[in-house]
């Protein structure tokens, strides 16, 4: 039978009229436009219903985050396993299309099935992605709802993150304070999180392996399209370590002139507690220590917002006359009516500063608990830089409404920061009476800027060298917590207040750690929001490296339209491009690059190494404390550290010391 089928098939080959070149051509050409018209058809349809789907979702989530209840909580859950049950369905119709979309001419439709090819979360199974959303869930939950006890009043235990410790950090210069509310918080967070974060990690990693990927550190790093994104992260932070470096030797020295040498060492870590911020990424609350030189004007403008009446709404306002000087898009009436800019006083909510996009094209939002200082003001434009990116592209199709890569989303706002903080911008919008050209000035403002920018790098950076570890089984579970301090330590020459062990969990203190939000971005965009900083200054006219008059410091971009259409320009490519085409539109170049910064902050770098040279002062950091141990030490139930909590000399003779009085105590027992 199958010979005769073969037979009839050659034969009916044979009989088959023979066409010229023209026209197979034109029939190949004919079935290469019909494939892409049902193509673009049936991507239609998948993203007219998934923006439907992302709607309902989002907006499950909102009210979650808005208002932290059970019954939000399971209202979000439901509503996750709904999207993720669409996810799965167009997968699964995606999938019907391999081996066709590869043929596809267009790359705006062959870049769209790539991009859906990979399903995510939602490849694992209904009763695992339940647990896994659960677990996030919880995570998010009890880092949320923290509360410590007051350090002068042990009865009073309803200290939450924002504003309660957040003040405290900034503000009190007690180290035994600030080492209860540091010590507290992980007690109160990062430990409630192991137990989670163990069983996260597994269902992560299957989820990755159902994509064809080693883990999920693989996965998340899909969105960069490089395959040497490690080596290239690794190589941008050599770029930035010595100037690093410089700052790290200047502010330790200044701690110590406030605390003393007992308390912070002349070429050891810095104490973590010590730095004015919880996790020690940006120690701009210490900018009244560390001013080069005081009595000169420097930035912070919070007393003026105070003293000018400011409130949230004022301040998100201001944010979008930026956006609007630059001829890019305003805020839409929903922003304004549905937005939650202040904390409310009757519910829970999360805290931590966020932007949504809702996917319909219409209803954008921005969650966060504004105080207002001048440090939330460079967050407001920040997150209504993630705004301004939604509104641009969103009429593209929902699987392009993202960044070219997460670091550019993060970047956006930034950029825009870097004018906003400048004295020149400050006297523009009235919270400074006059800016004086004066370079002791110029170094006090470089300093404060490099407070937040330069020492965030390396924790921007270690986050997830952390993690990737983890989740490729690199870093084992029983070594959770110590390989964190050994990344603290090595990289960014910090060290905890106390003695930590494996039995406390301090990367889930980090919201990003039980939110489950990848961190590299941050560093990414660190990196990528001056070079975006410099095309946009000399775009406006503000910035020639020939003329000293015009240093890139002192750009400012507001009511540039030139400099805002080049930038809406490239907002609007979404991630319908590979990230270096967008950055090239920009920029002129397609590659990450540190020295950008460094030529941002070259009259500070200068000064501080004539500085830590003339005060003798160490550059980098060693230390012979065992900062963490893996078995021990045990706190007991009431929080306080029991006697072995005591930081440990690691060389050789204390070793043996040591080792000798817990064999004299264990006799004497």
């Amino acid at each position: 039978m199958l010979l005769v089928v073969w037979t009839c098939v050659l034969v009916g080959a044979l009989a088959v009229p023979q066409h010229s070149p023209v026209h197979v051509a034109d029939q190949a050409r004919s079935e290469s436009e019909s494939l892409e018209e049902e193509a673009r058809t049936f991507l239609a349809g998948v993203d007219e219903r998934g923006s439907t789907e992302c709607t309902a979702a989002t907006m499950a989530s909102w009210e979650y985050a808005s208002d932290i209840n059970e019954r939000n909580k399971k209202i979000k859950a439901e509503a996750q396993l709904k999207y993720a049950d669409w996810q799965k369905e167009s997968w699964q119709m995606v999938k019907k299309w391999n081996g066709r979309w590869e043929t596809l001419s267009d790359p705006f439709l062959k870049r769209q099935f790539k991009a859906m090819s990979i399903l995510g979360t939602a490849a694992l199974d209904k009763k695992e992605l339940e647990k896994y959303n659960s677990l996030v869930t919880d995570m998010s939950t009890i880092y949320s709802t923290a509360k410590i006890c007051d350090y002068k009043n042990p009865k009073k235990c309803d200290l939450e993150l924002e504003p309660d410790l957040t003040r405290i950090l900034r503000t009190s210069r007690d180290y035994g304070e600030l080492q209860h509310v540091w010590k507290m918080w992980r007690h109160a967070s990062g430990r409630k999180v192991r137990d989670h974060y163990k069983l996260f990690v597994r269902l992560a990693n299957k989820a990755a392996k159902l994509n064809g990927f080693d883990n999920m550190g693989d996965m998340w790093l899909y969105p960069y399209e490089s395959d040497t994104f490690r080596e290239d992260m690794a190589e941008l932070w050599e770029q930035l370590r010595p100037l690093y470096q410089q700052m790290h030797a200047y502010v330790r020295r200044k701690l110590r002139e406030q605390y003393g040498e007992e308390y912070v060492s002349k070429r050891g870590p810095i104490p973590a507690h010590l730095l004015g911020n919880m996790w020690s990424q940006s120690w701009g609350e210490v900018y009244s220590l560390a001013i080069p030189y005081q009595g000169k004007t420097h930035v912070d403008v919070t007393p003026q917002m105070v003293q000018q009446n400011y409130t949230p709404r004022k301040m998100f306002e201001l944010s979008d006359d930026f956006f609007g000087s630059l001829n890019l898009t305003r805020m839409p009436s929903e922003f304004w009516t549905e937005s939650i800019i202040e904390k409310p006083k009757e519910r829970d909510i999360i805290c931590h500063a966020s932007a949504w996009d809702f996917c319909n094209g219409k209803d954008f939002r921005v969650k966060q608990c504004t105080v207002v200082t001048m440090r939330d003001l460079i967050t407001v434009h920040h997150e209504m830089g993630h705004i301004e990116y939604y509104l641009q592209y969103k009429h593209l199709p929902e699987v392009f409404r993202t960044g070219s890569n997460p670091g550019f989303h993060e970047a956006v706002g930034d950029v825009l920061a870097l004018s906003v903080a400048t004295p020149k911008h400050l006297a523009k919008v009235g919270l400074l009476d006059e800016v004086h050209d004066d370079d002791e000035e110029d170094i006090n403002f470089l300093m404060n800027m490099a407070l937040d920018k330069i020492t965030f790098l390396p924790f921007g950076y270690l986050m997830d060298n952390w993690r990737w570890d983890v989740f490729s089984g690199k870093t084992p579970e029983k070594d959770w917590n110590c390989a964190w301090w050994n990344l603290r330590y090595n990289i960014q020459g910090i060290k905890p207040p106390v003695q930590r062990s494996e039995f406390d969990f301090d990367p889930g203190a980090k919201y990003h750690i039980p939110a489950n939000v990848p961190y590299i971005r941050y560093f990414v965009s660190y990196v990528v929001q001056f070079q975006f900083h410099k095309a946009l200054c000399i775009k406006a006219g503000q910035y020639d490296p020939q003329d000293p008059s015009k240093p890139l410091h002192k750009c400012d971009i507001y009511q540039s339209t030139e400099a805002g259409n080049a930038l809406g320009d490239m907002l609007k490519l979404g991630s319908s491009v590979a990230w270096p085409e967008a950055m090239a539109a920009l920029t002129g170049g397609k590659r990450m690059d540190a020295s950008v910064i460094r030529e941002y902050f070259k009259p500070l770098e200068t000064w501080l190494t004539n500085d830590n040279q003339k005060h003798g002062e160490f550059v980098g950091w060693e230390t012979d404390e065992v900062l963490c141990t893996s078995d021990g030490p045990r706190e007991a139930a009431t929080g306080e550290p029991s006697s072995a909590t005591t930081l440990v000399p690691a060389g050789p003779l204390y070793l043996l010391l040591f080792l000798l009085v817990g064999l004299l105590l264990s006799h004497r027992s």
